[in-house]
């Protein structure tokens, strides 16, 4: 079979036939009398075994030392080429990223994407000097993209720059739902810096994703999101602001947040009266009684005043002296 022939069966073009013969990868078996190529079967059954292993991402020099080498292992081969895949794939993923979040900030010229380029990078910088800079140097003309800040947020290990990050955050549009997904990770630590930076977010959709997350298994993360909503004046987070301070889990936070909610019209006895519930849970020691003594102090009404009648005559010398005392200030 001539060349010609053997290209539009094989869809290998004439050119790359030829190429394939200068290599010494597929000669074709002799010569017809004209002196053209000619390939036999076996020829063109070699045509489509370079083409398959070419599929896999192999070089033409590794081709040719497939189909030679007696002894080539192939599960090596194909080793190497599954972690060189992994590196290409992650290369491009990484690009595509870059170029999504340079979409997402909408410059306006290549001026505006080399600003953004720069910012990228600083970002991803080892020096947390360059990435403070980096989010504290967002500006409304060309923003660090929210996908980069909250990328950058979440995997932050440097309190400063975490702070940097967190302000920029919250200057910028969105990101909340970015952020919700930080909180469903499996590492504690992401899960943190994603609801301290909803804390820092003063919009609605921060305000219910707190909400959302007083609901969530991780203890700490259900008290950042119960201080941030006690400061909103969101009366859902006293379950869990009571909750804190028998537990000593940021008690004094928890009780002045406690504080400024019963100030709120209509708050103040049903926090009396879910600080006295929590009393008489079978749980609740010494300590935790004297906790949420301290807590009744900032409590206004009859509920928090009886319960601290009540605790002023507890078995707990500790406890009964600090309601006694509260009772003191009270009546001052």
């Amino acid at each position: 079979m001539l060349i010609g022939e053997v290209a539009r069966r094989s869809g290998v073009s004439a050119r790359m036939l030829r190429h394939y013969d200068s290599l010494g990868l597929v000669r074709p078996a002799g010569r017809s009398g004209a002196g053209y190529r000619e390939y036999s079967g076996e020829d063109i059954r070699r045509i489509f075994h370079v083409e398959s292993l070419r599929s896999l991402g192999l070089s033409l020099r590794e081709v040719g030392q497939a189909l030679d080498d007696p002894g080539f292992a192939p599960s090596a081969l194909v080793d190497d080429l599954v972690h060189r895949t992994r590196d290409r794939i992650a290369r491009e993923t990484e690009l595509l990223t870059r170029l999504r979040r340079i979409g997402a900030a909408e410059p306006g010229g290549w001026q505006d994407v080399l600003q953004v380029v720069a910012l990228l990078q600083a970002l991803g910088s080892e020096s947390p000097g360059t990435r403070q800079r980096a989010a504290l140097s967002s500006s409304d003309e060309v923003p660090v993209p929210v996908e980069a800040l909250v990328e950058a947020v979440l995997t932050e290990s440097d309190p400063n720059v975490a702070g940097a990050l967190r302000w920029a955050l919250a200057r910028s549009d969105g990101g909340g739902a970015l952020l919700a997904e930080g909180l469903g990770s499996p590492v504690a630590e992401v899960r943190l810096r994603a609801v301290r930076s909803l804390t820092e977010i003063p919009d609605d959709e921060a305000t219910a994703l707190l909400r959302d997350a007083l609901a969530h298994p991780d203890m700490a993360v259900r008290g950042y999101a119960a201080l941030a909503l006690g400061a909103r004046g969101a009366t859902d987070a006293v379950p869990t602001l009571i909750a804190m301070v028998a537990e000593g889990t940021n008690d004094v936070e928890a009780a002045d947040a406690l504080g400024a909610l019963a100030s709120r019209p209509g708050s103040a006895d049903r926090i009396a009266a879910g600080l006295v519930d929590r009393l008489a849970h079978e749980g609740a020691g010494p300590s935790a009684r004297r906790r949420l003594a301290q807590a009744l102090a900032d409590i206004p009404g009859a509920t928090a005043s009886r319960a601290l009648v009540e605790l002023s005559h507890d078995e707990d010398r500790a406890v009964s002296l600090t309601a006694a005392y509260v009772l003191r200030k009270r009546d001052a």
